[in-house]
């Protein structure tokens, strides 16, 4: 048993047949997931009269807040930004036992006409899913492989709820930071990832997720014998190679469209990143009734007003509707900038009052919006091209996942569009900046050495140390501390109030002579430096390396002694950290 146990977990043979199995059965519960939201509930209450339908959104974000509330025990609303919290954390936890309690409140959400995404609870799932695979086969698994499922769950869950299984790899790879990619995690998140599109699609369907990126007059390259483009009523036929010279050249005119979409798309998702911080501070205030029935009442008027304006309550749900109703070419600029500005206001208004849900979808439809907007005010004549880049750019910018948007362009369009699309997620990235509407995520992945510096001064501090009162000599530091305990520093602390640190290069200066008169108290610095437990080690060793000292005191907000913090405390604790595997 020892030897099979042994040729087992040697290499990566048990992540990657977990990560198959992890992906098959996030599949199912994300297939389950989206019949009831969006099959069963969504479609039943877009049928009902308007009333009904402004109305149904708060009853979600109602039976929503109770279950998170009561069989949650007061679990947050995040989904997708548990993934980041967990991956970045040095022992991911998501509870198994918290996932039907997610599920459900999302159900709630979307179901009923929330505007946030299905695949904020298809990350959620897929994540608490690897990790669960992580707990049970715990003995067979390396330390490092619990991310590495992490992520595979995470891939296999956005794989499945878009269709889109390289989609799914590279945004699990990206989402974790804002300039970087978790590429340790590649193999298993695309074998997860292949398991669940192939799942998935075979217990629910081919169709796609968004309608008109694969609507034939909208593409590039078509193989087909003849394509029919409508023109003042008079009907045009091209022949196929015809057809595919006239759109695979990427003409400059879109060259400098996809740069003007960029910049607006940056704009937009700086912006959207700022009203979503916002609304997730909001949602985690104590006031949840007021602010789930001024929510509700929100929601209520913005479907009615979308319904006055577009005859269809356009602000209710995902936002599919609102995408197909936006790339037709008869509507006006103005009421494309209405839909633009009642969308971000209904997805806003949903996670401000605590609705469970992602934000990849409704950033695609903001894109895609805007992307209408843009192409109809430079008279573009390609069907589809700018909500396409618009969709590429707006989402990059907003999540800070640049190729997981081109690549989810490339996977829905059959390829069309992509250097355009490269250029205004690009140009997007640069105006966005760091603002992302997603949390937890970090700038870049950390070295070894680096991940140390992270902790906080805490993990390192020494509170069993010896302390020089005020009055005391200069001749008793030096023959009880330096020369009897081999001590270079030591705080000067008068009760439990720090003064300052006396040290060696203090005492240089002094004549011998005067050691037994001077008290250590007036050779300290006006201005002590010391540390708070706040600090990471980060930021301690940034100010030893400026003040040009090895010890730090640590004091608390008032002041004080806590203990100190040495440069050989900081190594000592990578070493201890290293021979347990902490």
């Amino acid at each position: 048993m020892n030897r099979l146990r042994s040729i087992a977990t040697r290499g990566d043979t048990p992540v990657l047949a977990l990560s198959i199995i992890t992906g098959a059965l996030v599949a199912v519960v994300i297939a389950g997931f989206e019949y009831l939201s969006a099959s069963v509930l969504l479609d039943a209450v877009l049928k009902r009269p308007l009333w009904q339908v402004a109305l149904a959104p708060a009853v979600g974000l109602i039976l929503a807040t109770a279950v998170l509330r009561y069989l949650g025990r007061g679990l947050s609303a995040a989904t997708s930004d548990e993934f980041n919290r967990a991956f970045h954390e040095r022992n991911p936890r998501l509870p198994l036992r918290d996932l039907p309690v997610k599920l459900l409140a999302g159900l709630a959400t979307i179901g009923l006409g929330g505007s946030l995404g299905l695949e904020g609870p298809s990350i959620y799932a897929g994540s608490t899913v690897g990790l669960a695979m992580r707990d049970r086969f715990r003995r067979w698994l390396r330390r490092e492989d619990i991310r590495i499922l992490l992520t595979a769950g995470a891939a296999a869950g956005v794989a499945a709820v878009f269709k889109a299984p390289a989609t799914g790899v590279l945004f699990a790879l990206e989402a974790p930071y804002r300039d970087d990619v978790n590429r340790r995690a590649l193999l298993p998140s695309l074998l997860a990832s292949a398991t669940s599109y192939v799942t998935y699609v075979n217990l629910i369907g081919h169709e796609a997720v968004i309608p008109f990126l694969n609507d034939p007059g909208n593409r590039i390259g078509l193989n087909v014998k003849q394509l029919s483009l409508a023109s003042d009523d008079k009907m045009v036929w091209f022949e196929a190679a015809d057809l595919a010279s006239l759109f695979t050249a990427v003409e400059v005119a879109d060259v400098f469209g996809a740069l003007l979409l960029g910049i607006l798309a940056g704009l937009g998702g700086r912006t959207m990143a700022w009203l979503v911080r916002w609304a997730k501070t909001q949602a985690r205030t104590d006031h949840f009734v007021a602010r789930v029935l001024i929510g509700g009442a929100s929601l209520a008027g913005l479907a009615i007003v979308a319904d006055l304006m577009f005859d269809a309550p356009l602000t209710i749900g995902p936002g599919f509707e609102a995408m197909a109703w936006v790339v037709h070419p008869a509507n006006g600029l103005g009421l494309i900038a209405l839909l633009f500005g009642l969308r971000i206001a209904a997805t806003i208004v949903t996670l401000a009052a605590g609705g469970v849900g992602g934000l990849f979808i409704p950033l695609a439809v903001q894109g895609v919006i805007l992307g209408q907007f843009t192409g109809q005010l430079l008279n573009a004549d390609r069907p589809g091209l700018y909500p396409t880049l618009g969709l590429a750019a707006f989402l990059g910018a907003g999540y800070r996942a640049p190729i997981s948007a081109v690549m989810f362009v490339a996977e829905s369009t059959g390829g069309s569009f992509v250097v355009p699309a490269l250029v205004a997620a690009a140009v997007s990235q640069l105006v966005a900046g760091k603002s992302s509407v997603a949390e937890h995520q970090h700038s870049v992945r950390l070295g070894h050495l680096e991940r140390r510096f992270t902790l906080p001064v805490t993990s390192a501090l020494d509170t069993d140390v010896l302390t020089v009162p005020p009055d005391a000599t200069v001749a008793e530091f030096m023959y009880l501390h330096v020369l009897g305990r081999r001590e270079r520093s030591v705080a000067v602390v008068d009760g439990t109030s720090y003064l300052g640190m006396i040290s060696l290069s203090e005492v240089s200066a002094l004549e011998r002579s005067t050691w037994d008169d001077t008290e250590v108290g007036t050779l300290l610095s006006p201005d002590p430096l010391a540390a708070r437990p706040t600090w990471s080690l980060r930021d301690a060793v940034a100010a030893m390396e400026q003040a040009d000292v090895d010890v730090l005191a640590v004091i608390d907000s008032e002041d004080r002694f806590i203990g100190t913090l040495s440069a050989d405390d900081i190594l000592k604790l990578d070493e201890i950290l290293d021979e347990t595997g902490g």
